[in-house]
């Protein structure tokens, strides 16, 4: 495991900037993303303190890669949309709402139990137990790395 994170920092190091680099892992508190992996880990520290199987974007609707920060929270939200060649969706109360960039939200989803797969339309969802801890424990600022 250790192997593994030190493989991940090297990585960025030779991807990002130098800035870029030190601008995400000298803060604080951490959520990475691995769209391979379909997981969620919080970091705080240097070291995981919480992590989750995840979906993430299906092809068409993909989840942006990158590096953001969170930029608004929504304890609940209504959202609905349509992204072509998919069916439009309408949901009530979807919980613990955070966006990192534009419309895209880490969120609790109720609706399905397909953590690990992609199925959305570029949010990253999380079983909703799990969101509550994230809401509660990444505050607006939080960076978000996504790859």
């Amino acid at each position: 495991m250790r192997r593994l994170i030190l493989l991940v920092f090297v990585a960025i190091l030779l991807i990002f900037p130098q800035n870029v680099f030190a601008q995400i892992y000298m803060t604080d508190k951490l959520i990475t993303i691995d769209i391979r992996a379909q997981t969620l880990n919080a970091w705080e520290g240097g070291k995981i303190v919480n992590s989750s199987r995840v979906s993430t974007g299906m092809y068409y609707t993909s989840t942006v890669k990158g590096v953001f920060k969170i930029y608004k929270k929504y304890d609940l939200q209504n959202m609905k949309g349509h992204y072509p060649p998919y069916e439009p969706y309408n949901l009530k109360n979807v919980p613990k709402v955070m966006y990192f960039y534009k419309a895209y939200a880490i969120h609790g989803a109720y609706w399905h139990n397909r953590f690990g797969y992609k199925v959305t339309h570029g949010c990253v969802n999380e079983p909703v137990a799990f969101s509550k801890w994230l809401y509660d424990w990444a505050p607006i600022g939080t960076s978000v790395y996504v790859y």
